[in-house]
């Protein structure tokens, strides 16, 4: 009975979560044109998957120090606007102006192309961090899941708006001096725009400090690296294998993400506008059950539905690539190779939403108001991490094995994470309530 009072309800955090929401529309919106487009346009300067695989990796090179720096930075950040908000408001323009001008620099030459991608993913990363804090500092513990999962409706409808919106424009010619019509360019300076209008959105109606003044204000700094030794050193490893796991499916996902794009320009010879749509597919999945998912985990257990879709996962992936083998060759119809990817494409994305809807608050559900930013800074080192071991490899196996071969590879990273989430005892919606009246 005292754990039942003690839980909480999404009633009265909806609007909040949706307003918070706007910072993660912006990294959905600029994610899949990004992990689309970038090996596209470096694929104008260079012929290897393996090197343009590498080349994909570097800016998550800046995110892998990052990441974890700024958010534990923020942790410890008091201002009158609140914490997190002061980095939203400076390095997300910045992030804009940046993407904005990526098309531009891939038409001028390599070397520019890349120093633009560092630009951009320095800003873009290191606000990364605070932008996924700021949701667990305002929503209690109980409802993180559900709230996760309204912020994940919001990053699918992002991706609609970026990979079946403006990527269509990608097609459209404009009229450059100097080159005359160009298509590839429309969508990264409109896409920069929405950003902006984004993080406007948020500064005015999202008041950080009055939400996480309720209760939490009065906490004492903690120095980053005793929280960190503090983490890693507890005797319950729930929250090292939760790492251990993302770390895993980060590597499977990943690995096929940034090759998408080209798979479906180069196999399934779709036009450069539609190559977008298998992420399209999965921003659909995103924004339809990523509410869902959480009210799921809320009800039977955030590990038991992470392990669940983890199996949807590897059967996807298992399903693509006999598609891979069966539906690409000439005497197959256009529709015949599209249509079922996009539809294995949208399953996968309704899987891949009820992993990440529901691992966040799991790590949540292990942290206090302190050290909330290192929690997440953690999540992010080992999900990049898993982005600068992947792309690599599965270039290196599209080279040598084909691209059906990076399907197998990640539904095989899927299974080692579904075994290791078996080790994972703690994170459930009921924690902080039994803690509550312990």
């Amino acid at each position: 009975m005292l754990e039942k009072q003690a839980r909480k309800s999404m009633k009265g955090y909806y609007l909040t979560t949706f307003l918070i929401g706007l910072g993660f529309f912006t990294m959905g919106l600029m994610d899949p044109l990004y992990d689309t487009y970038i090996p596209i346009f470096l694929g104008k300067y260079i012929e290897s998957n393996a090197l343009i695989g590498t080349i994909m990796t570097l800016d998550n090179m800046f995110a892998i120090l990052l990441i974890p720096i700024f958010s534990a930075i923020s942790d410890r950040t008091r201002t009158p606007i609140g914490r997190r908000m002061p980095f939203i408001i400076s390095l997300l323009p910045l992030s804009a102006f940046a993407f904005g001008l990526i098309p531009f620099a891939a038409l001028s030459s390599l070397a520019i192309l890349i120093i633009l991608i560092f630009g951009l993913n320095l800003f873009k990363q290191a606000v990364r961090g605070p932008v996924v804090a700021l949701m667990p500092d305002m929503i209690p513990g109980d409802v993180r899941s559900e709230a996760n999962g309204v912020i994940n409706t919001m990053g699918g409808i992002a991706t609609i708006v970026g990979t079946i919106g403006l990527a269509q424009l990608m097609n459209i010619k404009v009229n450059l001096p100097g080159r005359g019509p160009t298509n590839n360019i429309l969508a990264f300076p409109l896409a920069g725009i929405l950003v902006i209008v984004a993080v406007v959105l948020l500064f005015l109606f999202v008041k950080e400090n009055k939400g996480a003044a309720k209760e939490n204000a009065s906490k004492e700094k903690v120095p980053v690296l005793q929280s960190i030794k503090r983490i890693f050193g507890e005797k319950e490893k729930s929250a090292l294998f939760v790492l251990l796991s993302l770390l895993f499916w980060f590597i499977g996902y990943q690995g096929v993400l940034p090759f998408v794009g080209k798979y479906s320009v180069e196999v399934l010879k779709t036009s450069p506008g539609s190559a977008a749509l298998a992420a399209g597919m999965v921003g659909i999945s995103y924004a339809i059950f990523a509410i869902p998912s959480g009210v799921i985990a809320h009800r039977r257990g955030r590990k038991k539905t992470i392990r669940t879709a983890l199996l949807g996962i590897m059967t996807v992936l298992v399903l693509i690539f006999v598609h891979s083998l069966i539906f690409t060759g000439d005497n197959v119809s256009q529709t015949m190779r599209m249509i079922p990817f996009w539809l294995l494409m949208f399953c996968f994305g309704a899987f891949w939403v009820t992993v990440i809807t529901n691992s966040f608050p799991m790590l949540w559900q292990m942290a206090d108001y302190a050290n909330m930013g290192i929690y997440t800074g953690l999540y992010y080192f080992f999900s990049q991490l898993a982005s600068i071991i992947a792309p690599p490899i599965t270039g290196a196996l599209i080279d040598l094995f084909g691209y059906g071969s990076l399907f197998l590879f990640a539904a095989m990273c899927m299974f080692i994470a579904f075994l290791m989430m078996s080790k994972v005892n703690r994170g459930e919606p009921q924690d902080d309530a039994a803690a509550a009246t312990a």
